[in-house]
């Protein structure tokens, strides 16, 4: 990890050391920064994201790291001592740091294997609908007239759209969250 202050990242801005900045975070899991400025806080996770192109999360507590949160492509809130800014300007809010790693691990698990059965669902619905439209029209001669009622086409639509992701969100857990938990690497498998 590196820890880096606000007087050496005015240092690295000024100074046009933006590259060897990033060289040295490359060989980091973690970047934190201390006693810095919300501007600079932003302005490294805008730098990260431009030229290393990957994933940025921040995680801040206070109306201090509001602009970190906005400038990443994942922003968690604490709600803590500070006040509730952080939270209503992340995308996630939690209690306290300890959780985390089960937002992570758990729930962001979850949550992917979950859109990607959704993407996959919803590539069927539409395929075989607009399937059966295409093969309609060879046995109407192109008329264009429809199939179905317009009304029954809704409640298809309604039906189909709503309930599966409903369900999906309330009982598909594919793994628990202890063996999650216990198994970090999982996270990593449906990737």
């Amino acid at each position: 990890g590196l820890v880096i202050d606000g007087q050496t990242l005015n240092i690295i801005f000024q100074g046009d050391l933006e590259d060897k900045f990033l060289a040295l975070t490359k060989y980091c899991r973690s970047v934190l920064c201390c006693r810095s400025t919300p501007l600079q806080k932003s302005m490294v996770v805008k730098l990260v994201r431009r030229q290393l192109k990957v994933m940025t999360l921040s995680i801040g507590d206070g109306a201090n790291d509001v602009s970190m949160i906005q400038a990443a492509d994942v922003g968690i809130g604490i709600s803590g001592q500070e006040g509730m800014q952080a939270v209503m300007a992340s995308d996630f809010a939690i209690s306290r740091f300890k959780h985390l790693k089960k937002l992570l691990l758990v729930h962001g698990h979850w949550c992917y294997a979950r859109l990607a059965k959704m993407v996959i669902y919803f590539f069927y619905k539409n395929v075989s609908y607009v399937n059966l439209l295409f093969w309609y029209q060879f046995f109407c001669g192109f008329s264009g007239s429809t199939m179905i009622d317009y009304w029954q086409m809704i409640f298809f639509n309604l039906f189909f759209t709503s309930v599966p992701p409903l369900l999906f969100g309330i009982l598909d857990r594919d793994v628990s969250a202890e063996t999650l938990l216990d198994l970090p690497e999982l996270y990593k498998s449906g990737q």
